[in-house]
């Protein structure tokens, strides 16, 4: 039986990639293919869309004005580039999108802001904040700042672990290739489109090509790399040549693309993730807080009764009912600490409590696996 592949125009929420040759030219920013672009962002949004761009092109804007030479650049060249260029590509997207009556948001990460709990806890938070309000976040890795240590390297990999953030249903990577190839096109007459990939085996791993455009990072190795983690999140990924005007569209209206297809949806490998994890802790709650739970409502700290355990904001722990019964496993919005100064609290009590404003959830439906 064929697989059947993703519809980009029935997308719950949509984090699209922007590479920076598809942006940037040498005369500057494509002014008119990035309205074309926001013109499609904008009637996704009106489909229902939730939008995210993870965009790249700041560095090439910033060497521009800065006048740095051609060629490769020191790393405080890169950073003082990215700080000058980040001003001008958040401000062409907010002009884009402004005549759709669409509000834009900057999130500018680093690899330590997934990969920390505690930070990814408050991103997830933030963009499902945004996404909330209408807004659509242009997310773009923090150059300025990151270290070989905290970086992604790219925004192929970058977009993927925000779609696994957000718990988007697609990613789709616009680049200045159509998809996946047997082998290099460019250079192989015989090479083969794959328009739909099941499973990434080691035979598709090893078709990975470097880059080709001299303003790019990644080549199809981080593009297959970031296949990986999108599908591990029960995101559907598609590589897309995007050059031409509204290259949504032409996805939607079935240009060739690669699809990569998960095994499961983002809500369900959100939950298996979770699942995994190694408790740091208990947290008993009483009759009233372990009938919510059953109802699949958050957990608040009202309910709780007894804390076990030392553990900080984001790290996993298991909710036991008063008999000692396993109800859940989640990850806590609160330090073991404060969850046991707001134990048996209204959530409206917790600013007079701790000294500021905290989240109303201990934890989040979101974050808890029954």
């Amino acid at each position: 039986m064929a697989a059947v592949t993703p519809d980009l125009g029935r997308a719950r929420r949509l984090v699209v990639k922007i590479g920076s040759a598809l942006l940037v030219g040498p005369d500057g920013l494509r002014a008119q293919w990035l309205r074309a672009l926001c013109d499609d962002v904008a009637s996704a949004r009106a489909r229902g869309t939730d939008m995210v761009l993870v965009s790249s092109g700041a560095i090439a804007l910033g060497r521009q004005v800065l006048e740095l030479p051609a060629g490769p650049l020191r790393v405080e060249q890169s950073q003082a580039a990215a700080a000058v260029g980040q001003i001008r590509l958040a401000r062409a997207y907010e002009e884009a999108l402004a005549p759709h009556g669409v509000k834009t948001a900057q999130l500018l990460m680093t690899l330590d802001d997934t990969s920390d709990r505690r930070r990814y806890l408050n991103s997830r938070a933030t963009m499902q904040t945004l996404l909330g309000m209408g807004a659509v976040p242009i997310v773009n890795e923090n150059d300025t700042v990151a270290t070989d240590e905290i970086r992604f390297g790219d925004n192929d990999r970058l977009a993927a672990q925000i779609a696994v953030t957000c718990g988007a249903d697609q990613l789709l990577l616009l680049s200045d290739v159509d998809g996946l190839y047997t082998a290099n096109p460019k250079t192989d007459p015989d090479a083969r489109h794959l328009p739909v990939v099941e499973q990434i085996t080691p035979e598709i791993e090893a078709m990975g090509g470097d880059p080709v455009s001299g303003l790019s990072k990644g080549g199809m190795k981080t593009k297959l790399m970031a296949a990986r983690t999108a599908v591990a999140g029960g995101c559907a990924m598609a590589i897309a040549e995007g050059s031409v005007l509204n290259p949504l569209s032409a996805v939607a209206d079935g240009a060739r693309v690669t699809w990569f297809l998960p095994d499961t949806d983002p809500q369900a490998a959100r939950k298996r993730w979770i699942a995994a994890m190694k408790p740091k802790g208990e947290i008993t709650v009483d009759a009233g807080a372990a009938q919510a739970l059953g109802q699949g409502k958050s957990l608040l700290p009202a309910g709780v009764t007894t804390v076990t355990g030392r553990f900080g904001r984001g790290d996993p722990v298991v909710v036991l009912d008063g008999r000692g019964a396993r109800l859940a496993s989640g990850l806590v919005r609160y330090s073991s600490t404060e969850t046991r100064a707001i134990a048996g609290h209204r959530s409206d009590a917790i600013p007079a409590i701790l000294g500021y404003p905290g989240r109303a959830a201990l934890i989040h439906r979101d974050d808890m696996v029954l």
